[in-house]
């Protein structure tokens, strides 16, 4: 059975191009094709690849904006715990204490989270949780942080709190106010995020120059979720997860990855990069963005390490994910 899309839908695929080659002994085994676009500090594109002006869903790449947003409703908190509400976190147990915190500085428990329920994202956090009897839980699930944040924000304001997921919800229209703004893209489509909250669309050079203005700046709300991300990398993802590696190694970088293949990260200088792997997939992720990142002048031997890729025979390296631009950065 063939599924149509949408009357009306865009297509990512269109005038998408190679990012990644999945290379196994001597053969390229598979593509990923997508969308790449690397900014210089005044905004004015440095390289792009496919449609940098492509529509998208920027999933959870758009995190730190809606945080921007909370922060403007009043919501007050800072280092860990505004990380953890750009984050989606590990489920770890440092991760779910800072969520419980600013659940309990709101008068709030887990009880009031309306995110999707979930497993942690951790294997062994996940073994963990599931030994000690637990079951799927929306304060394990990776989005909990935003959503406390989101519980946060509407009880500092008298807002309501059962219906805080509500699109027209005075929390979102905020959140949609603070994207369309740091993006400079009219939010023209909302949908509901795989967490259960609305999800605004953007374009990829939207979201890029977003991070930009989020990481180079040196006052307000920007200000305090780029510098809360870079002091607390770990409470923005986790033990082993690419987002914090990056940020710990890169010197001032703001990074957030996305699902369904979408990145996003700014420099403090104002540089900038967004990607979207075409088939949603998070294998040439950190390839590609490390190949963008050394395009935005970012040290490719820094970045080297970052971006290595192996594709693996029993178990050993018989290959890697290559980048098809920028400095050779991929092992």
């Amino acid at each position: 059975m063939t599924t149509a899309a949408a009357p009306g839908a865009t297509d990512v695929a269109t005038a998408a191009e190679p990012l990644a080659r999945v290379v196994r002994g001597d053969l390229v085994e598979s593509v990923h094709l997508g969308h790449v676009v690397v900014l210089a500090p005044d905004g004015s594109v440095r390289l792009a690849l496919g449609d940098p002006d492509v529509t998208i869903w920027a999933r959870s790449s758009l995190k730190p904006l809606q945080a921007v947003g909370m922060l403007r409703a009043g919501l007050d908190v800072d280092g860990a715990a505004l990380a953890l509400v750009c984050a989606s976190h590990n489920g770890e147990p440092g991760h779910l204490d800072v969520v419980r915190q600013v659940l309990a500085g709101a008068g709030l428990d887990a009880d009031a989270l309306h995110n999707t329920p979930d497993w942690p994202l951790d294997p062994d956090a996940a073994w963990h949780w599931r030994a000690d009897g637990n079951d799927r839980s929306s304060l394990t699930q990776n989005c909990s942080g935003k959503h406390a944040g989101m519980l946060a924000t509407c009880v500092a304001n008298g807002w309501s709190t059962g219906d805080y997921l509500d699109a027209a919800h005075p929390l979102q229209v905020a959140a949609r106010d603070a994207v369309a703004g740091l993006t400079g893209v009219a939010v023209d489509r909302t949908t509901v995020d795989g967490c259960g909250a609305p999800l605004f669309s953007t374009t990829l050079v939207g979201l890029a120059r977003s991070f930009g203005r989020v990481s180079a700046a040196s006052s307000g709300a920007e200000a305090r979720v780029a510098s809360a991300v870079r002091a607390h990398s770990w409470h923005v993802a986790g033990t082993g997860r690419d987002a914090t590696a990056f940020m710990s190694a890169v010197p001032g970088l703001v990074a957030k990855d996305g699902a369904d293949g979408v990145y996003a990260a700014g420099l403090p200088d104002g540089s900038a990069v967004a990607l979207k792997v075409l088939d949603g997939s998070s294998r040439p992720r950190a390839a590609v963005l490390a190949a963008a990142l050394a395009a935005a002048g970012v040290d490719a031997d820094v970045l080297r390490p970052l971006g290595a890729t192996p594709v693996l025979g029993h178990g050993a390296p018989v290959g890697a994910v290559v980048p098809t631009f920028g400095p050779e950065v991929a092992a």
